[in-house]
């Protein structure tokens, strides 16, 4: 079954919820306030690796490497301003590398998504987003030596982070359809203009 918010060959597995022109946008708002909660509720697990997947899914390469640093400015400033994460020098170390994550699993899930081939959308997206995750929580990993956190990389914690970034994405795919759906944006006068 393939979803109908993936349109024609011309720009493989794009979720377009929203017109073009509005879909930057769009992906930043939707991502912004899902980061938001997301913080709030789970805080150093972020869904990042759904983000990476969705915005991939959604925009070309650069803007949706901008899109996640927004939502990755936003989950740091709920950090460190609203949940009090430690503001020294390997507090904010973290915080760099979960950037660099976020962007590292965004460009894997690009890639991926570029060069699966079409249809099939949720298979695709799984595929994108195991390729995602494992990219986030390679390049975490890689820190441990330098920061300490090797203990929060045990195959439980690392599956139930993965299980619940599934969860984020099926929603926020969800979200997406329903957008379209409703189509609050009036795409069709959009599109005229």
């Amino acid at each position: 079954m393939v979803f109908s918010i993936f349109p024609s060959d011309t720009d493989r597995f794009r979720l377009h919820p929203v017109a073009p022109r509005l879909a930057p946008m769009f992906g930043f708002a939707l991502l912004t306030v899902s980061c938001a909660l997301a913080s709030l509720a789970f805080a150093c697990a972020t869904p990042f690796a759904a983000f990476a997947v969705l915005a991939a899914a959604m925009l070309p390469l650069r803007p949706a490497l901008l899109v996640v640093t927004g939502a990755w400015l936003v989950n740091q400033t709920i950090g460190f301003g609203v949940l009090h994460y430690p503001a020294d020098g390997n507090g904010i170390a973290w915080g760099f590398v979960i950037g660099a994550a976020v962007l590292l699993s965004t460009a894997a899930a690009s890639a991926v998504l570029r060069t699966l081939p079409q249809g099939r959308a949720a298979l695709m997206l799984a595929i994108a987003l195991f390729a995602a995750y494992a990219t986030y929580e390679l390049a975490l990993f890689a820190a441990t030596p330098f920061l300490g956190g090797e203990a929060a990389f045990t195959a439980d914690i690392v599956a139930r982070l993965g299980l619940t970034s599934a969860v984020w994405l099926a929603g926020l795919v969800a979200v997406c359809e329903v957008v379209r759906l409703v189509d609050p944006f009036s795409r069709k006068s959009a599109m005229s203009v």
